[in-house]
């Protein structure tokens, strides 16, 4: 029996990108969209081009999660597909995503993520450890990229060798598709979460009901981080408060600030690498002035609070 499958898309001020997202979606698919108090033209975009999407529009940014489990109260498939307004899916991908589910052990399955250029683009990972933030932190997952030890959270270059669907303890919620029930999801997004971090809080809790498979057959093209491109620096920020806020929920206070000082030991590095570069560019390097700049205001934000 063909599974029923619903995306779910939560959009801030990506119209274009949620116009190509829209139009890559087969018409045999139920979508809704969650406007998070766009002020580009998104809701009345999706109105008008796309008159069979159910449009929800937020008075209020609600962030990734909640909108997400707003938008799945529209819902009635049997699958949830939750597609971010930058991705873009290949022709049948979403139909491979969703032949997967012919297991019923299987709960979640991500698809294979791929950057503009169509690179492989990193989208499955390891549970979230502290040495897993030690070694993002101090640059030795880039130094070691091919390390289990030293690169420990990224496993998507080990597991994109061939299309067989493969299990990992996690997918990223760019392409995160999960079981449903009278069109609920299995598990919801932890409302706590406002950005980043919501999917691997997620996936750890989708463990408990069965496997979560990464399918690399199912691929779609990521423009990473359209949410925070005008600040890059918020984007880090609002990652690092996600890790933190993860760290308290799972493991306890002392392991959320342990998180928050390894977080700002790497901002600390980080700034201190592109000074240095801008440096030694006799201070004509201005990606790594505005780097530098960037990586202060991330050592110097706010704790999450």
């Amino acid at each position: 029996m063909d599974l029923k499958v619903t995306v779910v898309i939560v959009s801030f001020n990506t119209c274009d990108k949620l116009r190509r997202c829209l139009g890559c979606i087969e018409p045999e698919h139920e979508i809704v969209v969650v406007d998070n108090a766009s002020h580009d033209g998104s809701a009345a975009m999706v109105r008008q081009e796309f008159p069979s999407v159910m449009l929800i529009e937020s008075p209020t940014n609600l962030g990734f999660g909640r909108g997400n489990n707003l938008g799945c109260t529209r819902a009635s498939g049997d699958l949830i597909l939750f597609l971010n307004s930058d991705a873009y899916a290949d022709p049948g991908a979403i139909r491979k995503l969703a032949s997967v589910f012919a297991d019923a052990g299987v709960v979640a399955v991500g698809g294979r993520q791929l950057n503009p250029d169509r690179s492989l683009q990193l989208s499955t990972a390891n549970r979230l450890t502290l040495w897993s933030v030690f070694c993002e932190q101090t640059y030795l997952e880039k130094a070691f990229p091919t390390s289990s030890w030293l690169s420990p959270y990224w496993t998507t270059a080990r597991l994109a060798v061939d299309l067989t669907p493969k299990k990992s303890p996690q997918v990223m919620g760019a392409t995160l598709m999960v079981r449903a029930s009278a069109g609920r999801p299995i598990e919801a997004f932890d409302e706590r979460y406002f950005l980043y971090c919501e999917d691997t809080d997620l996936c750890r809790r989708l463990e408990v009901h069965g496997t979560i498979l990464y399918v690399p057959e199912a691929t779609f093209v990521h423009d990473l981080g359209s949410s925070s491109a005008k600040d890059p620096s918020l984007g880090v920020i609002r990652y690092n408060r996600g890790k933190e806020l993860y760290f308290a929920i799972h493991y306890g206070r002392l392991a959320s600030l342990l998180c928050f000082i390894l977080d700002r030991l790497g901002a600390g590095l980080r700034v201190l690498a592109w000074s240095l570069r801008h440096l030694a560019s006799g201070f004509r390097n201005e990606r790594a002035r505005s780097q530098a700049k960037a990586f202060w205001r991330v050592l110097w934000a706010k704790p999450r609070g």
